[in-house]
């Protein structure tokens, strides 16, 4: 049934009342959870001393937000700040060579950081793959661009080439894998637009003003090479209505939820609770769904700012950049989870679409994922942790075209031919909220542990059946409905702006 069913405003508000009830319970008895456990020594890793006048200490378990904004936030600062700068002089002034200065501006930038070794590590892996794209075949992009990703997270090849980077800093590891591995993704993005190409082929200086675009460079996101080489290119730089007002709101709204982050890391030790597995056992199987839901969240958030800052120096630019991650609150479907835009538009183009085309066939949607979570699986780098992360996601994308398919069988298909528009979208929400815990509990694995994610997956389907079990889901089956009331109402919006645009 289409997604324009409406229900009635009596019912949405009883969904939004039971939602919000719901997350301030869970909320609650996190936060008391965190107030108990402030000074008990198994979190004395995890827990730093932070607001004093308050009597609160903050969750610090985040590796990466932590060098964000303390040993990486001055050199951020220090480099963005100079790209923004050379690039707003460059645009002025010769805005036809703007590429050339962001890329001799990166270049320098990276020599800078990294060393000699490490920019010559590069340009030999970008002098192969261009190499490569010189032969104009797809199959061999693709065997040359996944040996070079295998070469930096396959051991001892990893080793062997980070060994050459002399020096030590707290950085150097994440921004060695981070500029090497975003750079093989954007080399083969290369080569398989210029296998493309029908007259001749970019030239190495195009892959190179693609590749050294500092904002990209280590932490992404890609940015396929036809869409970053048509918007480098042009000439007349002219911004749309508002867009600048855009822009700063934009930062505003960044600044304001990396501000939210820390006042949130003060009060609700979100990631620290789930390392001690003898004190979460204690936790209410509320609580538990909460706290597995908030890691979640919390990893859309840091990848919403990260790349958000990233996207808004890209438009400072005159770049239309990847978008940020689709919230996590608002997922129900596997085919949209992702945390990383570019990686996923990535996938997509070169890998799920190319092979599954209109992901009607079962058999060609198999293979599609399986290739797709295969290279995911090197891009992320090989491990038993991330092997069950692949496998389990593979399943859950399969088995909702699996569950698709079989409902669209005829029987199932007059059945609901014969409800109404408000009860098909009931049924549907109900599964929904199968798929959305379906979704939490396939990735707390990766962005917490694993014997976190079968605690969960066991007080929730097994030790707190039937009340547990069926309550929570029903909270979110209310949740999925307020989710399609949005999509509703933004399906609706998109077509009255089509029909506008029509008229004028």
């Amino acid at each position: 049934m289409g997604v324009k069913t409406m229900l009635p405003n009596y019912e949405l508000g009883f969904y939004a009342l039971v939602v919000t009830c719901a997350v301030v319970y869970s909320g609650s008895g996190i936060f008391e959870a965190s107030r108990d456990s402030m000074n008990r020594k198994a979190f004395r890793d995890g827990i730093k001393p932070g607001w004093h006048y308050f009597g609160r200490k903050m969750d610090v378990a985040d590796f990466e937000w932590v060098m964000w904004f303390t040993s990486f936030r001055n050199v951020i600062v220090f480099a963005l700040s100079g790209h923004v700068l050379f690039g707003k002089i460059c645009s002025m002034t010769v805005p036809q060579h703007r590429a050339v200065v962001y890329m001799v501006y990166g270049a320098l930038a990276v020599l800078g950081s990294m060393g000699l070794v490490y920019l010559m590590i590069i340009l030999s892996h970008c002098l192969v793959l261009y190499s490569v794209a010189l032969a104009k075949q797809k199959w061999l992009c693709y065997v040359a661009g996944l040996c070079c990703l295998a070469s930096f997270k396959v051991e001892p090849f990893g080793s062997w080439q980070s060994g050459f980077v002399t020096g030590a800093f707290d950085l150097q590891d994440v921004l060695f894998y981070g500029g090497s591995t975003f750079t093989i993704m954007r080399c083969m993005s290369f080569a398989l637009e210029s296998s493309e190409k029908k007259e001749g082929i970019y030239s190495i200086f195009d892959l190179l003003k693609y590749n050294f675009y500092l904002p990209f460079f280590f932490f992404g996101p890609v940015m396929t090479f036809d869409q970053f080489h048509a918007q480098v290119r042009a000439r007349e730089l002219r911004r749309r209505d508002d867009e600048m007002r855009h822009i700063r709101v934009n930062a505003l709204l960044h600044v304001g939820a990396i501000v939210a982050v820390d006042i949130f890391f003060h009060f609700f030790y979100i990631l620290t609770l789930p390392s001690d597995l003898k004190f979460v056992t204690r936790l209410s199987d509320w609580s538990l769904a909460g706290l597995a839901y908030s890691n979640l969240v919390y990893d859309w958030v840091k990848a919403a700012v990260m790349f958000g800052v990233i996207n808004t120096i890209a438009r400072l630019d005159h770049l239309d950049p990847p978008q940020p991650p689709k919230c996590i609150t608002m997922l129900y479907v596997f085919a949209e989870t992702h945390f990383d835009r570019g990686i996923n538009d990535w996938l997509c183009k070169y890998v799920y679409d190319h092979l599954g085309e209109n992901h009607d066939n079962i058999l060609k949607e198999l293979l599609a994922s399986v290739s797709t979570f295969a290279i995911t699986t090197l891009w992320l780098g090989p491990c038993e942790i991330v092997y069950i992360w692949s496998v389990v996601n593979c399943f859950g994308l399969n088995f909702e075209l699996w569950v698709q398919k079989f409902f669209q069988l005829g029987p199932f298909a007059k059945l609901e031919a014969k409800m109404s528009g408000a009860m098909s979208r009931r049924i549907r929400a109900a599964f929904g909220a199968v798929n959305f815990w379906a979704i939490v509990l396939y990735n707390i694995p990766a962005l917490n542990s694993l014997d976190f994610a079968l605690l969960v997956t066991k007080r929730l389907l097994v030790t707190g059946f039937p009340v547990s079990t069926l309550s929570i889901w029903f909270i979110t089956y209310c949740g999925v409905q307020l989710i399609k009331e949005r999509e509703r109402i933004l399906a609706i919006e998109g077509e009255e702006k089509g029909d506008k645009a029509k008229v004028e």
